[in-house]
């Protein structure tokens, strides 16, 4: 469980990321709300088939690729992407003084945004790996 203040860092570092990319990024989160959490539900690490022992899951591109729409998806749900702090935390790792390492946090947040960010666009897991956003 994360603290309030590693919840602050976390969400001031989030911030600082997302005022670096271009408006038309950024303007995506107008359309498609960004839900930062914790940690992600039992519920939904067992909808996808993830186990939590074995795996950190740091986000979610949750909806249809723009490169996969059509007219007959009207009436689905709108698309979320979701980021998830403990994992990401945990990814960046420690500095040597115990904390979190700030710069490898900015790092694997600002990676697992455009990794989403990029799932929407239609961006598959090798596409993204290649990137340098797997």
């Amino acid at each position: 469980m994360l603290s309030d203040a590693q919840r602050q860092k976390f969400d001031a570092v989030l911030d600082a990321v997302i005022d670096t990319l271009p408006a038309h990024i950024t303007a995506l989160f107008e359309e498609v709300p960004l839900i930062v959490e914790d940690e992600p539900s039992d519920a939904l690490l067992d909808d996808m088939d993830i186990d939590r022992r074995t795996t950190d899951l740091c986000g979610l591109h949750w909806g249809i690729a723009l490169t996969h729409r059509s007219v007959e998806q009207s009436g689905n749900l709108p698309d979320r992407m979701m980021l998830f702090r403990g994992p990401i935390v945990r990814l960046a790792g420690r500095n040597s003084r115990g904390g979190v390492d700030d710069k490898a946090l900015r790092r694997q947040v600002r990676i697992t945004l455009l990794h989403e960010v990029g799932h929407h666009f239609g961006l598959d897991e090798d596409d993204l790996t290649a990137l340098g956003y797997g």
